[in-house]
């Protein structure tokens, strides 16, 4: 369970501060499937960034099963998200002097484990294992992405605009495994998008306004990466 407890965050200092999150509380279940939208400078990114550790929120907590997060130091912090979360950002991020084979073993040993291979094979990149992200489509780049990020066998997965640089069809395709990798693995979803179709895939939807919470919203007929609009 990770539940946030009236969470805030600001950048910048005087005249140039600028509050992002104004007093966030939400929970979120094991295994959960939960999508943030909201316009343009919402806060929906910065309440991915403090909710998965990458930044420290200014006050307010952040519990994983009853851990506060944001008492962690830096070095307690790192070693927590190599832990229990795994990130799929809009840009790839594959090291591109490594084959897909590399970059998926590169996250794989985060967490010591020897069974990656059926990650690539989840994602429909066997045939491809040998070639580097200069060779890949940008929809087999992000599935490589998708396979690296799993690797590690994180309890919670937070992606930030996965489809934003992808095509509808190969938009549709990394939903498509993300989707099924999640029934198979039984990991928590956080996902950020302006993409509203995508909200349709989700078992709970958080709508963002001026770094608040303006509405939570449960789907009570859940669809698939293929029945949603685009």
């Amino acid at each position: 369970m990770i539940e946030l407890e009236d969470v805030t965050k600001a950048y910048g200092s005087g005249e140039s501060r600028t509050q992002v999150l104004k007093g966030i509380s939400l929970t979120m279940e094991e295994h959960d499937f939960v999508v943030i939208l909201g316009a343009s400078g919402s806060g929906k990114s910065t309440l991915l960034h403090v909710m998965s550790g990458l930044e420290k929120p200014d006050t307010g907590k952040i519990c994983y099963d009853g851990k506060d997060i944001t008492k962690l130091t830096d070095d307690q912090c790192t070693q927590f998200r190599k832990e229990n979360v795994g990130f799929i950002f809009q840009q790839y991020y594959l090291l591109p002097n490594m084959t897909v084979e590399k970059n998926v073993k590169m996250g794989a040993d985060l967490a010591n484990n020897a069974d990656y291979e059926e990650l690539i094979e989840a994602v429909g990149l066997k045939d491809k294992r040998h070639k580097y992200p200069n060779q890949l489509s940008g929809g087999e780049q992000q599935r490589a992405a998708i396979a690296r990020a799993l690797a590690k066998k994180p309890n919670v997965l937070f992606l930030d605009e996965p489809t934003g640089a992808l095509d509808e069809e190969t938009g549709r395709s990394a939903l498509y495994f993300i989707s099924q990798l999640y029934e198979k693995y039984g990991f928590t979803i956080v996902m950020v998008t302006h993409n509203q179709n995508i909200a349709e895939m989700a078992h709970r939807v958080v709508l963002m306004n001026s770094g608040r919470i303006a509405e939570i919203r449960t789907n009570k007929a859940v669809k698939n990466a293929y029945e949603i609009g685009w």
